[in-house]
C-alpha cells in the first residue's frame, strides 16, 4: 500500500480546498518545495501534486516548482491539474515525474486519453472524480450525468496505468474515504486504483491496508496532514510496518 502525501499548489503556496472549491481554501505557510522536503525526510517515496493554477488555466503554470522538487528529492511523483495537451504531458515527463494525471481534458475527449496512453506508455494516470456515482469535471463544477463505472468500461483498454478515484463529497472534509465505491472501481479496472478524498486519521490508512485488495495500490493523504490530524511520524510508521 503506497502512501501519497499531497501537495496542492496555488500562487506558489501549499493550499487545500474543501470539495474542490477555490473560494473555500486554506493557505499554509510552508512552500511546496519545503513541504516535499519534509515528506522526503520522513521516508516517503511517493508524492501526489496538483497544480491548481494549472487546473484554472490549462497551462503548466508551476513547472519550475515541479522541476525543483524532482531535482532535489528522489521521489516518485504523480502530477495533475489542467493537463490538456500532449505537449503539457511531455513537459512534465521531461522533468522526471513518474506519472501525469489526466482529468477533465481526457474525460471530455477520450481520443486525447487514448493518444496520451499510447505515446506515454505506463506514465498516464486517470483522475476519476465522482459525486453520487456520476463523473464531475472542470474543477468539479460540471456534473456530466455519466456514471463513473460506465466511463471506466469505455476506456478500460486504453492503457491507463493508474486510476485515482475521488469521492467529491468527502474531499477535504476529513470524513473518511468512500472505501466501498473505491473497491467497486478497483474490481472493474484493468489497472491499479488509488484511494483519494476524505482521509481523516491514521485509522483510515489502517482500514485501507486491511482491505487487502491487490487492485488498490495506495492512498492519498492531504488536509489531515496540514491540519495536524495525522502526524508525519505516525504516517511514516505505517510505511515501515509494511516492510
Amino acid at each position: 500500500m503506497k502512501i501519497f502525501p499531497a501537495i496542492d499548489i496555488k500562487d506558489k503556496k501549499c493550499v487545500r480546498l474543501i470539495k474542490g472549491d477555490f473560494e473555500n481554501k486554506t493557505e499554509y505557510e510552508i512552500s511546496p518545495i519545503n513541504q516535499a522536503g519534509k515528506y522526503k525526510d520522513h521516508g516517503f517515496k511517493n508524492l501526489h501534486i496538483v497544480d491548481l493554477d494549472g487546473a484554472l488555466t490549462g497551462k503548466t503554470v508551476n513547472l519550475d516548482i515541479i522541476k525543483e522538487i524532482v531535482s532535489k528529492y528522489d521521489l516518485n511523483i504523480e502530477i495533475g491539474g489542467g493537463v490538456r495537451s500532449l505537449d503539457s504531458i511531455k513537459q512534465y515527463i521531461d522533468t522526471g515525474v513518474e506519472k501525469v494525471i489526466l482529468g477533465s481534458g481526457a474525460i471530455k475527449n477520450k481520443e486525447f486519453l487514448k493518444e496520451a496512453c499510447e505515446k506515454f506508455k505506463g506514465q498516464i494516470a486517470l483522475g476519476l472524480d465522482a459525486k453520487d456515482g456520476n463523473l464531475s469535471v472542470s474543477g468539479w463544477k460540471e456534473n456530466l450525468n455519466v456514471k463513473t463505472v460506465d466511463f471506466l468500461k469505455e476506456v478500460n483498454n486504453y492503457g491507463v496505468s493508474r486510476i485515482i478515484y475521488t469521492d467529491i463529497n468527502r474531499d477535504g472534509m476529513k470524513t473518511s474515504p468512500n472505501f466501498d465505491e473505491t473497491v467497486k472501481i478497483a474490481e472493474l479496472s484493468n489497472c491499479p486504483v488509488v484511494i483519494s478524498g476524505g482521509v481523516s486519521s491514521i485509522s483510515d490508512i489502517k482500514k485501507a491496508k486491511e482491505l487487502n485488495n491487490k487492485k488498490i495500490e495506495g492512498i492519498i493523504v492531504g488536509k489531515a496532514i496540514y491540519d495536524g490530524d495525522i502526524k508525519l511520524d505516525e504516517l511514516a510508521m505505517e510505511i515501515n510496518a509494511q516492510k
